[in-house]
């Protein structure tokens, strides 16, 4: 009994409805278009799912240690990376980062979905390379979020 009282209040923690500033629909839209990224470039796609699980949490991402922002659910970040390079993209979690490393290859975009997991005192967030289709797929059912100041990786 003890058990599910505080797997349920957990639950419950993790529930709710976090926000994050979003850009207007026009430049959203604009990046829903999934133009290949400028010359010399790869682009990256940072998306969270508009799922009740951790909606109460908002959580920074980075790419090679510098903010992009902060991802609340039905959220998602565009940013484009120097091609022929590895780069590091990093959520925070509840007590570490997790990190994906890709090299990418000019004019592609890459599409990384960060999620919510239950934690020991608060959710944690993962990260996970997903499929061009299937990026582009739950991207567009999400917003784009303004980019913020983050805290510093370390």
């Amino acid at each position: 009994m003890k058990y599910k009282l505080l797997v349920s209040a957990a639950l419950l923690g993790l529930s709710g409805c976090a926000s994050v500033p979003t850009v207007d629909t026009a430049v959203s839209n604009e990046a829903k278009k999934f133009t290949a990224p400028q010359e010399g470039k790869a682009g990256i796609y940072i998306y969270r799912e508009d799922s009740i699980v951790g909606g109460a949490l908002k959580k920074y991402v980075y790419i090679d240690k510098e903010c992009v922002g902060e991802t609340a659910p039905g959220v998602f970040f565009y940013h484009e990376v120097k091609a022929g390079e590895e780069h590091v993209v990093s959520t925070e979690s509840e007590f570490s980062e997790n990190h994906i490393t890709l090299f990418t290859e000019a004019g592609r975009n890459y599409f990384i979905n960060q999620f919510i997991k239950i934690g020991a005192f608060v959710g944690g967030a993962g990260i996970k390379l997903v499929d061009e289709e299937a990026g582009k797929a739950e991207v567009m059912k999400v917003k784009m979020a303004k980019t913020a100041d983050c805290p510093d990786l370390t």
